[in-house]
């Protein structure tokens, strides 16, 4: 993504669709949550190495590596992720800083962290897990979703 749309996106703050953490030299520990809350609601955008209000801190030069390395062996790890989930690690450059950039797109299928089910809500990730409703709305959001794809690809099909 260009360096402008980060910018602006930066600009706007923390929603329902944008997450900063501050991962200075390593990850947040509930950086996972919002992965998993993106999944299940709209998809998003997560920014490692900014500040809740958007300052940019950047990542330590010497902690690049090992912070990308954990995100992506972690999103391949079903104890944290289930399903896994492959996601992109993208490295920009801004105010002489390192941020990461992950995009989050909304998946089909519901996601647990640590075997807790996230959703997004505004600017931050509810636990759904023991919430009977809002977990079964969420599986009904998805189906009902998956089933629009499959019937729009079918009617270009057929047209």
């Amino acid at each position: 993504m260009k360096v402008e749309r980060i910018k602006e996106i930066l600009n706007g703050g923390e929603s329902i669709t944008v997450e900063f953490k501050q991962s200075k030299n390593k990850l947040n520990k509930d950086v996972f949550e919002s992965v998993c809350a993106f999944l299940n609601r709209n998809g998003g955008h997560l920014f490692l190495g900014v500040e809740d209000k958007g300052g940019i801190v950047g990542i330590n030069p010497d902690a690049i590596e090992k912070v990308k390395k954990e995100f992506v062996t972690s999103m391949n790890n079903p104890q944290k992720i289930s399903p896994t989930f492959y996601l992109a690690v993208e490295e920009v450059v801004i105010e002489w800083k390192v941020v990461l950039y992950i995009f989050v797109p909304e998946s089909s299928q519901v996601h647990r962290c640590n075997g807790k089910i996230f959703d997004r809500n505004e600017d931050g990730d509810m636990d759904i897990t023991d919430n009977t409703n809002l977990v079964s709305g969420m599986y009904m959001r998805k189906q009902g979703t998956y089933t629009e794809i499959v019937f729009s690809h079918l009617r270009k099909y057929l047209n």
